[in-house]
Formats: structure tokens, C-alpha cells, sequence
């Protein structure tokens, strides 16, 4: 399994990087042509009948770790693990009066714990983040059926990353992500912690992006750490070894098939799919292919960073050789949502944490029609 490796010589990354390059530069030119040339529409249906359901891991960075971890938990029955990367515990931003105030008001007023409590760790003087009451909130959700069944939950297995120079989402704010699901109950080697690299608020790689501490767009920084490579190791254990390029199929969905009947969704039209060459047709039984659910960051979706996060962070090479389609659902900027962030305090409405959620929704949706199972309008 890949482990974090101290930072090289800006010599030797930039002779791997060099080396890399050649190697991969027509596959990488034929993936930007097939993304970029259709940014403007969607291009394509998602492939249907290619999935099985049971076997599916989510992952995100930021706003994208809290949605991975609030969609793990809404249906943990057939997620089988979450990978959290510069991101807090389930619920983090929910306040204390979100139950009695107006929808509105409710989403102000946790976006400013969202803020000071749960990247910044501005509160920790009044108990916040609190893993103990988070996990309660959870159980409670959890019996009222909102969520999975805490049965199923605890079975997961989890990977969370925190850079040492992350600024941005704190680590102590990683590590009470890390106690909430000590405190739901999962085994100890059910949960792993990286907190030993100097990353800035970034998605980590071993050759791609920005210097390691660096945090901006597209928020990919080169740590030499295989963090896709890491997480998906220790999700499902151990996997064949990645590809040296991706050999299979970049393409953009259409969205709007798995939002048309959800209100205030925050969703873009389009979203983005990795399909190797062994999920490409009609699969059954143990030919179907398993599915990793990849969650762009605030700022990090396709209209503002471009394709880096579907095509730089490396989860392809893994998915070509480990019968494993990426799924990179996208969400929309907005006035009211100018960076593009997933839903983690309640802009799309009270049910943001449970199975009501329309993002949550429509993902799940996105997952059922690549195993087939969707309902017929």
C-alpha cells in the first residue's frame, strides 16, 4: 500500500515529471479534447447496466469531503467506505436553533459556524466541533430513518488526510472527523489518518500541481504522495497496480435527467465520468464493475478550475486496472453559491444532511443508473 514519502528535491520531481510526460502525453491530449471540446453542452448519456451498487466508495476534498461523508452515511448500506480529505465530522455546521429558524436564516446561520467552527476552529472554546453530540445526531437521524442504519455504517472504512499547512480547514478540524467515527463505533483499523505532509488545502498527488504547501486553484499540489492511490488501497484493500496512463474513456453527462424534479439543487447540467475499457459494455454478475464517487472541492469544480480535479489527481490509472468507474458529479456556481461548494450547511434546504437531500438524491440516482436500476418517468 502507498505511504506518505518525505518531500524530494525539486530536481528529482521535475525529472519524473519529465519522464511521465512523454509517456502519457497522447493519452492526456485525447482526454482534454474530449472533455474540453464539450464544455459548453452536456455530450452524453451515463452508460447504464456497467455497476453494481454494492461495492461503492465516496471521496471528496473540502465541501466535497463533507458531502462524501454526509452521502456515506445516508446510505451506508451500499457504501462500503468514505475518504475525507481536508474536511470535518458529519452535521459540523448544523447550529444549535437550526430547528426553529426559517430555512434562510437557518443556512445564514450555520454558514457562520461553518466558518468559524468547522474550518477555522475559531470556536473550540465553546465545544466546537463536538464529536460526542455529532455521533448522537447521527444515531438520532440514523433511528428516524433519514439515514443508513448505524449497523451498516459502522462497518465502513474511512481515510482522512489533513495537510500541515493547510490553513484553510484546520487539522484539529480533520482530526474531530476522525472522533466522530471513532465515536459511532468503528474499529480503529477501520480508520486511517495521514496528518504528515506539508499540503496546503489541496487534493495531493505524487508528479501533478502546484508546489505542496501551495493553496489555490486548481487545488491540486504535488506532495509525491499517491493520495488516490492511498485512499483506494486502504477503501476497498489492496488493488492491482494502477496503469502507467488511463486507457480508458473521459466523458460529460448530462445531469439534468437525475435533477428535473428536485427544487433548489444546486446541481450544474453536466457532470464528468472516467469509464475504463473493461466497464465500457453491458456487464453482469462479477464482470460488473464497482464505482468511486470523486467530490470536487469549493472552487475546484469544471467552470472554475477546469478539468484538473477529473483528470490530474489520478484516480483513473487505479480505476483502468481495478474494474472501477469514477463518477465526478458537479456543482453549479451561483450568486448565492459563487465557489461551487457541495451543500454541507443547508443552502438547498433543511434535509441537506439526510436521504432528502436533492444532491444526495441525485447522485444516488447517478449510481442507480450506472447499475441499471433507475425508475422510469
Amino acid at each position: 500500500m502507498p505511504t506518505p514519502a518525505p518531500r524530494s528535491t525539486a530536481a528529482r520531481g521535475a525529472l519524473h515529471r519529465r519522464g511521465m510526460a512523454l509517456a502519457g502525453v497522447v493519452t492526456a491530449a485525447l482526454a482534454v479534447m474530449a472533455l474540453t471540446g464539450c464544455r459548453n453542452e452536456p455530450s452524453s448519456a451515463l452508460p447504464s447496466g456497467v455497476a453494481s451498487m454494492n461495492e461503492t466508495t465516496v471521496s471528496g476534498i473540502s465541501s466535497g469531503a463533507y458531502m462524501a461523508g454526509q452521502f456515506q452515511l445516508a446510505h451506508s448500506e451500499s457504501v462500503i467506505g468514505a475518504g475525507i480529505i481536508a474536511g470535518g465530522p458529519y452535521g459540523c455546521a448544523e447550529s444549535l436553533f437550526a430547528d426553529v429558524m426559517p430555512g434562510p436564516a437557518s443556512a445564514i446561520l450555520n454558514a457562520t459556524k461553518a466558518i468559524n467552527g468547522c474550518m477555522l476552529n475559531a470556536m473550540q472554546i465553546w465545544g466546537v466541533p463536538n464529536p460526542p453530540m455529532l455521533a448522537d445526531k447521527a444515531r438520532s437521524l440514523s433511528t428516524q430513518g433519514l439515514i443508513a442504519p448505524m449497523t451498516a455504517t459502522v462497518q465502513d472504512r474511512v481515510y482522512l488526510f489533513t495537510g500541515r499547512s493547510d490553513h484553510t480547514v484546520v487539522p484539529a478540524i480533520v482530526q474531530a472527523a476522525a472522533s466522530f467515527y471513532e465515536r459511532l463505533g468503528l474499529a480503529p483499523g477501520n480508520i486511517k489518518l495521514v496528518a504528515t505532509l506539508d499540503a496546503g488545502h489541496a487534493f495531493v498527488t505524487e508528479t501533478e500541481g502546484q508546489a505542496c504547501d501551495v493553496t489555490g486553484k486548481p487545488y491540486i499540489v504535488d506532495c509525491d504522495y499517491d493520495q488516490a492511490g492511498d485512499l483506494l488501497n486502504f477503501l476497498y484493500g489492496p488493488l492491482a497496480p494502477r496503469a502507467n496512463a488511463p486507457s480508458g474513456s473521459f466523458l460529460v453527462f448530462d445531469q439534468r435527467p437525475f435533477t428535473r424534479d428536485l427544487v433548489n439543487h444546486g446541481m450544474a447540467d453536466s457532470g464528468a465520468a472516467y469509464v475504463p475499457k473493461a466497464c465500457a459494455g453491458n456487464q453482469t454478475g462479477a464482470q460488473l464493475c464497482r464505482v468511486h464517487v470523486a467530490y470536487h472541492g469549493c472552487g475546484q469544480n469544471r467552470q472554475l478550475a477546469g478539468d484538473a480535479f477529473i483528470q490530474s489527481t489520478g484516480y483513473d490509472r487505479w480505476a483502468d486496472t481495478n474494474r472501477m468507474i469514477v463518477l465526478f458529479p458537479q456543482t453549479e456556481t451561483s450568486p448565492l453559491n459563487p465557489q461551487a461548494c457541495w451543500d454541507w450547511w443547508g443552502y438547498t434546504g433543511r434535509d441537506y444532511l439526510t436521504r432528502r437531500a436533492p444532491q444526495i438524491i441525485a447522485v444516488h440516482r447517478m449510481l442507480e443508473r450506472l447499475a441499471g436500476l433507475e425508475r422510469q418517468s
